[in-house]
Formats: C-alpha cells, structure tokens, sequence
C-alpha cells in the first residue's frame, strides 16, 4: 500500500501543483483518528486523508515545500498572508536579528500583519514599514511593528507566535 500526499484547498479539493494548500496523507502509517475523540476526527481525517495542517506546494520536481502552517496564517480583507514569507523580508534588514509576524483582529479587513521584532540597533516602526512596502504587497505589509528585548522561545528555540497574539489589539488603519 502506497502513500499519498496531496495539497488541497479550503474545500478539501486538490490543486494544482506550484499551488499553496494544505498538505494532506494517506498511507497505512497515517492515523485512523483520535482516540475516543470523533468530532475531532471528523475534523481532520477525510476520506482516509489526514489534514496535517501544514501550507505546502508541490514544485515541479515532485518534491514538496512547507511554506507555513495553517494555524498561523492570517487572513487580511479575503487574502492570504503566510507569515514566514513576512518574515524572511523582515530578516533581510540589516538591522533585525530575529521577527515574527502574527495576526491581529482588525475593524476594517477582519485580521491585519503585526511584526515582533528583535533589532541589534535602533530603527523606527516606519523605517521597517517602508522596507517592507519595497518588496511586499500592501497587504503584507505589517500595520504594527513592536520592538521586543528577545521573543519568546520555546525549550528547543521556536519562536513561539502563540505568545505573540493579542486578541483585543483593534486597529482602525
């Protein structure tokens, strides 16, 4: 027995390969479901597929690239925002060690790209919004820029963007 993995979109149909979806599996060593958990099953099992939860494509050579994971995507006016792609642009600034971006509850557009940032030197909140309007689309761009000691990790060193999140942070940008 083989092993599939496809990419589907938000109707849990394939797409095209190059396309971004979720990664799914189906083999004898993906799991059947939860234990004693059927909603929750039902929740990421389709099919006998299994919903990983990873954003991934897969690129003319067959191989498959993880461009992020669902759960930290934001979702800003109907668009997708993966946030490793804000933050590989962020990182590029000579000045910034380290960024993570989250997603913020917004007024007008539902979500907006807040960035968390370690910096080596100081720079301002619209310096780093204008190197970022030089490369990205105007809504990846970040609309709120905080400037942080360090970010918190976890033991093995992952930023940890759950510890970022601020439900309440409303925005009228």
């Amino acid at each position: 027995m083989a092993t599939n993995i496809e990419i589907w979109n938000d109707l849990d149909q394939k797409v095209s390969n190059g396309q971004a979806g979720q990664i799914v599996v189906k083999g004898p060593q993906v799991m059947k479901g939860y234990w004693n958990r059927p909603e929750d099953t039902q929740e990421v099992m389709v099919n006998g597929y299994f919903k990983t939860g990873d954003i991934g494509k897969i690129l003319e050579n067959g191989s498959i690239k993880i461009v992020d994971r669902l759960k930290d995507m934001i979702i800003v006016s109907g668009f997708n925002v993966y946030p490793n792609e804000v933050e590989d642009v962020l990182t590029r600034h000579p000045n910034i060690i380290e960024a993570a971006v989250v997603a913020q509850p917004h007024i007008k557009t539902g979500e907006c790209v807040c960035a968390f940032l370690q910096v080596d030197e100081a720079i301002s909140e619209q310096e780093v919004i204008n190197f970022c309007k030089e490369t990205l689309t105007p809504y990846k761009v970040p609309k709120k820029v905080f400037f942080m000691d360090a970010l918190p990790k976890s033991s093995v060193g992952k930023i940890l963007r759950k510890d970022l999140r601020i439900p309440h942070l409303e925005q009228s940008v």
